[in-house]
């Protein structure tokens, strides 16, 4: 549903315009609600359509909250995620919080994948790009799914 990497810019109060692209298929599949959360791995942000983000919570509420470390999932991805809403020009909030955490400032990248997007700071994102690359070109392990793949 989402790919592609989006160059986009945060205004002043931190809301971001949504590619056009991505609207008409947002109003359609989740009438433009939104929701965003930490990635535990990685310096970003998620963000889900409500339907699919439902799903999510719904696998992690399931986890055992008496293991530690579905305790501490539960507590960053439930406990970050926040609803967010289209507005009328195509734009959403990203609260200050989401913002810290991901060093979001004027220039983020939209990154497609799939089912959500990723929310990145341009800069971040360039580092990790470069350093997935570098990985790829040494020769990293490749699990046994992806090397069925033809591309």
């Amino acid at each position: 549903m989402f790919r592609g990497v989006n160059a986009i810019s945060l205004d002043a109060k931190g809301r971001l315009a949504i590619p056009s692209r991505y609207r008409e298929v947002l109003s359609s599949h989740c009438n433009g609600s939104l929701v965003a959360t930490i990635d535990t791995e990685e310096p970003c942000l998620l963000i889900y359509p409500i339907d699919e983000w439902e799903e999510i919570q719904a696998k992690i509420e399931a986890l055992p909250s008496f293991n530690p470390v579905a305790r501490r999932i539960q507590r960053l991805l439930i406990g970050h995620a926040t609803d967010l809403e289209i507005d009328g020009s195509g734009r959403v909030l990203i609260p200050p919080l989401l913002r810290d955490y991901a060093g979001l400032e004027k220039k983020v990248i939209l990154l497609g994948q799939g089912k959500k997007f990723e929310l990145w700071s341009e800069l971040r994102w360039s580092e990790r790009r470069d350093a997935y690359l570098a990985e790829a070109s040494q020769g990293s392990e490749m699990p046994d799914e992806l090397q069925s793949l033809s591309l």
